[in-house]
């Protein structure tokens, strides 16, 4: 490895015009850490927030932002077993993936599956282990419940579709276009609703109501979505693009016995990550590797074009993952 590397930086608080490439030392493995020449890097809504001064990087964690990256282990810290150097991984960070080489803990770094590439691997680790963790760990989604997932043709999205039929639910999903529908309906979801232009609390409650909502809306979504839920219902919180803060009756949740829950990825730690890890290494690698799950790609920018990677996200007219060329 050479002693400095490419990266982009945050340079202030602002739009996406503050990501500038910079010099770097390259980073050391630490105890239980390996050392990633990146490939490619994801870009995920998190990166738009830290970069807008409102998401903080935890404690020791890379002040780079990106969360998930693919490539070839270069380096191995003490106590790390199971990886070896030369390993292609993909893997979720604490931070750091806008750069040439990232430093992460071996435990959330997972083989690249058969089949797919180092640019699919990358959109793996952030919107999978957010998925599994959420819909399924946390949300407890079973076969043959009514899954309702907002913002279906986003990164989140498009793996929640797909897990959630290959584990028999029955996956309904809103969008913005009739094109993000479409996109929608052709990985699975029995029914895309067109926000635009219908009212999804209409159409759950005509299906029977949804047993799991997955949202990262926010703002008046939350009591809408209540309204939208079936007797027993969960509702599983992960962002909050119309803002967290919302007037909202209870009466109806102990009505209905509902149950309203969320979590942040990030803080989580690195034993829990670990955990995901593991449980998608078992249950979710042998789909992907069997062709019956894939990421959905939007597109790629060369890392010193992370700016414009980051408008293409925020203008929201992307299907699937949008990814950075480091290598």
């Amino acid at each position: 490895m050479t002693e400095m590397m490419r990266a982009v930086e945050i340079s202030k608080p602002g739009g996406p015009e503050v990501l500038q490439l910079c010099e770097r030392p390259v980073p050391r493995a630490g105890h239980g850490e390996v050392v990633i020449k990146v490939a490619y890097a994801g870009v995920n809504r998190p990166d738009a927030l830290q970069r807008a001064g409102a998401y903080d990087p935890p404690k020791g964690a890379s002040d780079l932002p990106g969360l998930e990256a693919s490539g070839e282990v270069v380096a191995v810290g003490a106590g790390v077993g199971g990886i070896s150097e030369g390993d292609q991984v993909c893997a979720l960070l604490p931070g750091g993936g806008y750069a040439e080489y990232v430093a992460t803990p071996a435990a959330h770094c997972l083989a690249v599956p058969e089949g797919l590439d180092l640019k699919q691997a990358a959109c793996l680790p952030e919107t999978f282990f957010t998925v599994w963790s959420n819909v399924f760990t946390r949300g407890g989604l079973k076969a043959g419940e009514r899954f309702l997932v907002h913002g279906g043709s986003s990164g989140i999205g498009t793996t929640a579709i797909q897990l959630a039929r290959e584990f028999g639910a029955r996956v309904f999903a809103t969008a913005g276009s009739d094109e993000k529908c479409q996109a929608c309906l052709d990985l699975g979801a029995e029914r895309a609703i067109n926000y635009r232009d219908e009212d999804f609390v209409q159409v759950m409650q005509s299906a029977g109501g949804a047993d799991l909502v997955l949202d990262m809306v926010g703002g008046d979504y939350i009591p809408r979505n209540v309204k939208a839920m079936a007797e027993g219902g969960r509702l599983v919180q992960i962002a909050f693009l119309q803002g967290p803060k919302v007037e909202l009756n209870f009466a109806l949740m102990m009505v209905k016995r509902l149950t309203l829950t969320g979590s942040t990825l990030r803080p989580q730690s690195d034993l829990a990550k670990a955990r995901i890890a593991q449980d998608l290494r078992e249950a979710v690698w042998p789909l992907i590797e069997a062709g019956k799950v894939a990421p959905v790609m939007d597109s790629e920018f060369a890392l010193e074009d992370a700016a414009a990677a980051h408008a293409r996200m925020e203008s929201s007219g992307h299907i699937g993952k949008i990814v950075l060329k480091a290598g």
